[in-house]
Parts: C-alpha cells; structure tokens; sequence
C-alpha cells in the first residue's frame, strides 16, 4: 500500500519537494506489470543522490528493460526519519510511495568508507533486519527484499560491510544488474528460497555472496561451499551517454546540471589513486556519442549547464573538439560547460577555449605534492615546468580563482615536502602576478593521506598524530600570506576512513554500534563530532581500541630502513600493514608526538579555515636527498593476505609490489594510455584493452553567446500551483521556468551584463506549502510569437499541476506585475483547539484581548474583526528592527464562507467551535506591506481567545492596481 506522503509533509518539513518523486524524467511504471521490482536507494540527502550520475545511469537502465520496474529512495533529513519513527511510518520510495518492504531488491550506492551507517539508518526506518543472518531467520523471510551494494567502496573492500548485504555487485553496473534481474525474474517464477536464489545469484561473474565465504584466523576470505568461485570478478561495461539523459529535480542539488560521462577508468598510475586502479582499463566515448547526448540532453533537460566527466578530462584527446562543437551548436543557448579537477599539465588554450561561457566557473588543479621528488613517488607524471605553464595559461587566459588540492602523510614525505606547499604556492603567486590586473587568488584543499586496497601504497601506515602536527606546520608557513585561503580535512575523519577502510570482517559489529550510539552523515561537518564520540566508544567497546591507537601513532614508514640495510632493499623485507591483522601489537610510534602542541584538527568538529593575507617572495628550493632514519623490525611480509585478496579487479598484487619497489626509488611509470604497457595485468578477455580516442580537428569557433536583450513582446500568465507543487519553493519555481522555457524554445529576452538571465519575472513569492489558482508571472520576448502559440508551447512543458488559466498580451512599457500588486485574496480553512487558557496562551506577546460575548462563534468574531479599528503586532524587519503594526489596516475585506458544525467539548466544559472557511483580500505589496493568513489568524484568537489552528491556505488571486 501507498504510504501517505502528504499527511507527512507538513509545514515543520524542510525541502519537502526531495520526497515527492514528480520530477521530470521520473519513470512511473504499472507496479501489478513488474515481474522484478528494484529501489535504488542513495545513502545520502537527495540532493546529492538525485544529482549523482551513476544513480541516474542505472535507474534509466533498469527501467529500460521490459518487466523490470525501479523505483528510488533516498536517506531522509532529521526532520523527516523523526517523522517516520514518531508516526511508525516506513521508508518509502519516492515514486510509487510504497514501503522499501514491498520490493524484490534495495541496492545501495556504497561510495564512502563512513557511509554504511547511512545504510543502517535507511534499513532500520524501512523496519528490514539490518544483517542477512537477522534478515535469515525472521518469520517473513521469504517477504523481505534482497539487500546489496555497488559503488566504489564496495568493489574495493565489502568486508567490514559483508554483514549487513545478501550480496554485493562488483564493479559496472550497466550490463551487471540487468543479468541479476533476469535470475530474480526466474527465481521468482521456480518459487526459489532465499538461499538458493543467492546460489544462482553467486554464478554471475560480478557478484559476491558474503554468506557463501569465512573469514580466515589471518583475515582472508575464503568459500565455504564449492559451488561459488574463489575470486570474484569486478564487471567492466562500455559508458552509453544516452543515459545520462534523465531526472531533473525541482530542488537544487549538489550538481544542478547535466552529466554526460566522455572516458571511464585512468591509466595514469598515482599510487594513492584507488578510483584511478579499480576502473582499468581506460574506455573513451565516441565523440559523436557525446554530442549528440548533450545537444539532446540540454534541449530535453533545460539545463543552463552541462559538464563532461571523467577522472582525468584532459586524458580525453578529443575534449577540445568535443567541446568546441558542442559551443557551437549551442551558443545562442546561454550554455556554460565545467569539468571537474584537471590535467594541469595538459591544460592550455584548446581547452580554456571551451570552458566556461557567460558564466566562467573556477578552474581545479591536483599538484597532490609540493616538490617534485614527492610527485615522482606518488607517479603523479607532473613537474614544476608543467605546473607553471598550467596555471600561468589560466591567469592569461582571464581566470583569477584557482583552486588546488594537495595532500599531507605520503609516503617518504618529511617536513621539508610538506613546507613545500607553502613555498609553491608563493613560487606560482610571484610568476603569474600580471601588473594591472586583480590578484591571484589560491584555494587550497590540503587533504590528509588514507591508503586505500588495490594500490601500491595499500601497505603503507598513517599516523594521525603526524596529519596535526604537519598542519601546524602548514598553518604557521602560510600565515602572513595573501591571496591564499586553506582548508584542511579534519584528522577524526581521516582516522576512521583508513580504520574501517582497510579493515576485515570484525568491522561489521563497530559500525553497527556506532550507528547505534549516533553516527551519521559523518561526510557531513554538523555530526562530525557526534559522529566521532560514537565512532570511538563503538571501538572501544569491539575491544579493538589497540588498533585504532596504532591508526592515531603510526605503525611504520615504508621509507624508513633498519640500521644496516637500505630503504630500497627488496620490498619483501617490508612489513604488511594488514590494518586488521590478526595477533599484531601496536609498535612503538615512529614520531615523537610529545612536542605536538596544536592538536586543534583532533578537537575542532569541522573543516579548518584560514585566510592568510601576506606572501614574502622566496624561490622554489630543491628538493633535499631522503634522510633514513632507524625503524622497527618489520616482521611481516607483503604476501602476506589482505582482507580483500578474493576480490579479482584485474590489478596484479605482484605488479603493486613492484610499483610499491620503484616508488621507494622515486622512480616513474608512464600512462599505458598512450606509452607502453605497464603489466598491471588487467587488460585481457576478462576485462577488455584501453579504448582511446584520438585527437580530432578542432571546428573553427563561431563566437561567444551574445544575450539577445531585444525586447518585442510581453506576455502575461495567470498559472496556477496546485496538489504537489505547492510544496517546491519560490526559488526553485524561477529555475524550473528557466528550463520550461529552454524546452519549449521561445525566444525569451535576456538581461544585460556579465550573468544575464531571461527576462521571467513572477509577481509575488508564494508561501511553501500553499497551493494557488492566481499566481502572475510576466515573460518578455525578442519576437513577436502568436499568443495561443505561446500558450501551448508553455503549458507543453509545465508540469500537470501548474495550469495556464490566462494569457494576456501586455505594452512593453507598462508596468510589470510585481510593480502593479495590490492586495491578494485567500480562503484558507480554520479550527478552534480550545481556549487559550486551557492552551497556556494568554500570556503569548502581543496580545491585546478584544471583550467577545462567551457563547460567540465564527460570525460573531468574523463580525468583531470587522469593526474593530486596530489589531497591533509588533513586527522585526529583516535588519532586526522593531515596529509597531496595525494589521487591520492592511485587511480589506473578510467573510465566513462555510463552517462545519462539528462541536466537540472539552474536559472542562469549553465548546469547540469546528471548523471554518474563511475567504480575505489583504494588502500584497512589494514594499513589505503584506497581510498573511497567519495574521487573520492573530485576529482570530484576539476576538475569541480560542487556539485557531490554520488547516489549509490557497491563494485564489493577486490583484493588480491598474490606477
């Protein structure tokens, strides 16, 4: 059954649009016609869910295929999971409304260490037992949905996880899912158990079962059963654009454009780069494929931008003619294309020439490292040559924010690498200076170092004691520097993302318990201090507090030697650094933290943000020789198994081993992209070879979107907003225009200036919540359009519940609606909850009781309201000022419309007076003089001393003062 959305959606719920599942592109298919039923459920708010683009891909896929129906569900804000529990109310998907219960199968999108309790959280308030042995043995075993994850987390290490999933999906999910609904159709059908279903489920190349492997005494997993194999295939599938061609929400999300993916996987070889290991081998898209999936997709959408995707753009050889011929056939569009952090050695003209648009975004750089000995231990491929060219093309090129991610914690790094940050930074700032002109501005992200599974640094060990002391070195270095603004990722998170990341199967019970004690969101700086007290009491009460000391200390230095040998000795004298090996003990700590005096990263709850506005001119110093200093015996080997050793992604272990040996020797690799081949074992049957584009001619420009701020015509709307739209806001009405107007292509008028915006301007801010059939909006165009063609390209492109009641054609130099509003008319619903007295609201400010007859009712006060001379409120303006405020000067006119008789009495004897309709016309003015219906019912309560509760509010129309 439907869950009841609108009994909900109250006006305590913020942003109650992100549950509606009205979107346009929402996929609303026959629930009795689905053979398999999917939720794909985002573990995070829905703007950033409905905003991801693997989310998108997969849900048009599956409802792609005959029979298959998908429906999506999102983690709910705090308001709302208070909510469900407080109503016993259970999650719902968004579309079809229906319990999480009620579906064959929930996946989740595990692409967060940290992002597991948001997966409990949903499971718990959809009432599903949150692990299979629960979900295994409950007497409605056979009613419950499967549960699994995908995602990058996921692929990389399921096993702190292993608990909680039937199975997980390994890899791209394009080809794989499709396949698991085919067996679940079949399962369904041959009325299969669970644990069979599982069985048939496991034959998929793609899927791991958790309950089909035991973990080992030394972490390592291992069948149980021999019908499953020993390794389990990550799946690679081809990117299709056309995909990417979906939701448009009515909120603003995180990315509030359209996504079109131009290059899966990089080839590059950052050791710290696990995205960048575990989508090998490198697939280009068609050129032709991405522009015809973005020309169609902006016209479908009504997007204003658009961006093309990849972990390394730039590494896209035919980007700037993709880009330029996409410019060009879209340039009287107002379109702006971003792409994500770039090459910066590959950034130059081509590229700066396709960026941007009348809107010209910031540009973002990786350096990762401050001296070039450390980007050739982490094969970043960069030099300081490169770096400049970069950055110098973008300041040449009329950008003057730049934004630039490094890290601290790398291997081999030491304090002077770290103070090369700074001394970079300065270096850039004094190179690209160009007189005349506004200064250059960095933004730097200085994150902290994790190692994560499937890379060659994934032995490497972290001390979250060295990440505070080295910001404070940062911090003091970069004081006094202008034009440089930091930020650094808080320690406590990067703490928790190296211990449940590299973590085993006993993780399962931590993360349960910090669900329990409050962790949440932890991606998310407002809970970051709960979530960290919850983090760590759920570890000390695992009893695996040892290990997370060694996190915090530091347990080894892959750079450091024992007296006697040499740093790059053979790498099978370094220790494995297992995060959860069994039986190990915390070494001593390779830093002497006793001098650490600015721990502020370990006790502030949030990102740390400096403004520094000084930069003495000093030249970028060489790098000094690796000082080796004496380590503890490393006693393990790097054979030794890692809890994520059965997962076959196609990377060697033994070519990691071997890129570990040459980054000990600050040695290079180069991109097999375009190089040859590094013999990191995935290309071959199993996962294909690089696919690469080649560079192509790029077309000549046509010139830059000129606003067209002719204007020829003026049309005016009275529309309505009814049902479900009441609840999308003001501001997100306007960008829904804009894009209703995109598709419908009218020739709207733009403003001038470095933003123009089209000329759409709505006559007064409707109330969230509060439906209408008399709202105004004025559109101004470039040429003269027949209106009851106006009217139908319009109303085409609306959604069903914003009519057109009226079209009128207006003088372009009349005044617009905003400018002519009077007054509105509103009917709005009532009821009396009792006296005042009875409520303790006698006492509430500003109240002045008006003398009203003890048996009076609706009538009689709506009578008493209309001869009374003055009801005074006091008001705040928005700069915090008081004033004194008549309202029955702004009420022009009120009348009972209906009642209903429905008398209730009270414990003490006090009659309720049932329920009321009531229609007024007040002032609505843009200049603040504005009754709203909060205030009739002010009035109300002054002539009754009765609690009025204000049941429903629609306003019927805004009256224009012609003069």
């Amino acid at each position: 059954m439907a869950v009841k959305v609108e009994e909900l959606l109250t006006a305590e719920i913020n942003q109650p649009a992100r549950y509606l599942g009205n979107e346009l592109g929402a996929t609303h298919k026959p629930w009795d016609a689905a053979s398999v039923r999917w939720v794909l459920t985002y573990p995070e708010v829905y703007e950033v869910g409905a905003s991801n683009l693997g989310h998108i891909i997969l849900y048009n896929i599956l409802n792609a295929v005959p029979r298959q129906l998908c429906d999506r569900a999102y983690l709910p804000a705090a308001d709302l999971a208070a909510k469900l529990r407080s109503t016993k109310t259970p999650l719902f998907a968004v579309e079809s409304r229906r319990s999480l219960t009620e579906f064959d199968i929930l996946g989740f999108s595990l692409s967060y260490e940290l992002g597991a309790t948001n997966i409990l959280e949903m499971l718990d308030l959809a009432g599903i037992p949150l692990t299979w042995q629960e979900r295994a043995t409950n007497p409605q075993n056979g009613q419950m949905p499967l549960i699994f994850a995908g995602g990058q987390t996921a692929t990389s290490n399921p096993e702190p996880y292993a608990d909680f999933f039937d199975f997980i999906a390994l890899g791209d999910g394009e080809e794989l899912l499709p396949e698991i609904g085919l067996i679940l159709a079949e399962g369904k059908t041959n009325n299969l158990s669970r644990e069979a279903l599982l069985l048939d489920l496991a034959q998929i190349p793609g899927v791991y079962v958790p309950q089909f492997y035991d973990m080992a005494a030394d972490g390592s997993v291992h069948p149980n059963r021999p019908q499953v194999p020993e390794r389990i295939l990550r799946r690679v599938a081809t990117p299709i654009p056309a995909y990417s061609i979906g939701l448009v929400p009515y909120v603003q999300t995180v990315h509030d454009r359209l996504t079109v993916e131009i290059r899966r996987g990089c080839t590059r070889g950052c050791r710290f780069c696990q995205p960048g290991m575990l989508t090998r081998p490198a697939r280009d898209v068609e050129p032709q494929q991405v522009v015809e999936a973005i020309e169609q997709g902006m016209q479908a959408t009504g997007h204003s931008e658009f961006s093309l995707l990849s972990l390394s753009c730039s590494d896209y050889l035919a980007l700037p003619a993709v880009g330029m011929e996409i410019k060009n056939r879209l340039k009287d569009k107002n379109i702006s294309l971003s792409l994500p952090s770039q090459r910066v050695d590959r950034f130059d003209d081509n590229i700066a020439d396709i960026l941007g648009g009348t809107r010209q975004g910031g540009l973002t750089f990786a350096p990762e490292a401050g001296t070039q000995r450390m980007r050739d231990i982490v094969n970043k491929g960069l030099t300081n040559e490169e770096l400049l060219r970069g950055v110098k093309t973008a300041v040449d090129r009329g950008w003057d924010k730049i934004k630039l991610y490094f890290m601290i914690g790398l291997p081999g790094e030491t304090d002077f690498d770290v103070l090369g940050i700074a001394e970079t930074v300065r270096w850039l700032h004094r190179e690209c200076r160009i007189n005349g002109r506004r200064g250059l501005t960095f933004n730097l992200t200085i994150s902290n170092f994790t190692p994560k599974p499937h890379t060659p640094f994934q032995w490497h060990s972290v001390s979250t004691a060295e990440f505070s002391r080295k910001q404070k070195l940062l911090k003091e270095e970069f004081r006094g520097m202008r034009g440089v603004k930091v930020n650094y990722t808080d320690v406590r998170i990067s703490a928790m993302e190296d211990f449940v990341g590299r973590g085993d199967r006993r993780l399962g019970a931590v993360v349960r318990r910090a669900w329990e004690l409050g962790a949440g969101m932890d991606a998310w700086w407002e809970s970051l201090d709960q979530a960290y007290k919850a983090w760590t009491q759920a570890i000390d009460e695992s009893g695996l507090t040892w290990k997370y000391r060694q996190v915090e200390s530091g347990e080894w230095n892959l750079f450091e030697k024992e007296e006697g040998s040499s740093a790059t000795d053979s790498v099978t004298d370094v220790t494995d650094v297992s995060p959860m090996s069994v039986g190990s003990s915390a070494t001593d700590s390779v830093t002497d933290v006793t001098d650490v005096t600015d721990v502020s990263p370990m006790s502030v709850g949030r990102e740390i943000n400096e403004d520094f506005p000084n930069s003495p001119d000093l030249p970028l110093s060489p790098s000094p020789s690796l000082p080796l200093s004496p380590s503890p015996s490393l006693p393990l080997s790097l054979d030794q198994a890692l809890p994520w050793d059965h997962l076959d992604t196609g990377i060697d272990k033994n070519w990691l081993k071997i890129d570990l040996q040459k980054a000990l020797e600050a040695a290079t690799v180069p991109d097999c992209s375009f190089e040859g081949c590094s013999r990191c074992g995935v290309c071959g049957t199993d996962f294909g070879h690089n696919v690469v584009v080649d560079a192509l001619p790029i077309p000549e420009f046509a010139g830059e979107f000129v606003p067209n701020t002719e204007r020829k015509q003026r049309f005016r709307v009275w529309f309505g907003k009814v049902g479900d739209m009441a609840l999308v806001g003001h501001l997100d009405l306007i960008r829904l225009f804009d894009r209703v107007v995109r598709r419908a292509d009218l020739p709207i008028s733009f403003t001038g200036g470095f933003h123009p915006n089209p000329r759409i301007s709505l006559a007064n801010a409707l109330p969230l919540g509060v439906t209408s059939t008399g709202e105004i909006a004025d559109f101004e165009l470039t040429e003269s359009i027949d209106i009851e063609s106006f009217r139908e390209k319009l109303a085409a492109k609306l959604p069903e519940n914003i009519p057109i009641y009226k079209v009128e054609s207006i003088d372009l130099k009349a005044p617009s609606a905003n400018q002519l509003l009077e007054a509105a008319e509103y009917v709005i619903t009532v009821t009396s909850a009792g006296s005042l007295t009875e409520n303790d609201q006698l006492d509430r400010e500003n109240t002045a009781p008006v003398s009203v007859a003890p048996d009076a009712n609706w009538d009689a006060w709506v009578k008493t309201i209309a001869e009374t001379e003055a009801f005074w409120r006091v008001h705040t303006t928005k700069s915090g000022k008081t004033q004194d405020v008549n309202l029955r000067d702004r009420l022009h006119k009120l009348e009972l419309v209906d009642q209903k008789p429905d008398r209730s009495t009270s414990a003490s004897g006090t009659t309720s007076e049932g329920r009321a309709v009531l229609r007024f016309i007040g002032s609505c003015r843009s200049d603040g003089n504005l009754l709203k219906p909060e205030h009739i019912v002010f009035m109300l309560e002054q002539v009754s001393q009765q609690e009025i509760q204000l049941l429903q509010v629609e306003r019927s129309q805004l009256i224009l003062g012609y003069g």
